[in-house]
């Protein structure tokens, strides 16, 4: 699968729940290479933007959507990596702030 593919069937997947990659698309299909090497390297797609233990259990909380992305995007209007953002935050409504690693808190 190519970044592109998973481009187009996690949009499809996860806008109607109300998450929204990044209107950067560049930075989302780089992020997405991410998760598809980490699937290669571990045999899961975890968060490319956190140092996964590789192992699974260990990693659970960042499979890719991660525990932490509903949070994230409904207090600052983004995920820790800027993939899945709020509609507001893509329209400018929502000001670009740093969103703080939640893990390990």
């Amino acid at each position: 699968m190519t970044a592109e593919e998973l481009y187009e069937k996690l949009k499809k997947l996860q806008e109607p729940k109300g998450y929204f990659f990044n209107k950067d698309k560049e930075l989302v299909l780089e992020l997405l290479d991410g998760l598809l090497a980490n699937k290669e390297r571990y045999g899961y797609m975890c968060c490319p933007c956190r140092l996964s233990a590789n192992d699974r259990d260990a990693d659970k909380d960042i499979f890719c959507p991660c525990v932490y992305r509903e949070p994230d995007v409904k207090e600052f209007g983004s995920c820790y990596c800027n993939l899945y953002v709020s509609r507001e935050w893509n329209e400018g409504k929502i000001k670009d702030d740093y969103v703080p690693e939640r893990r390990g808190q």
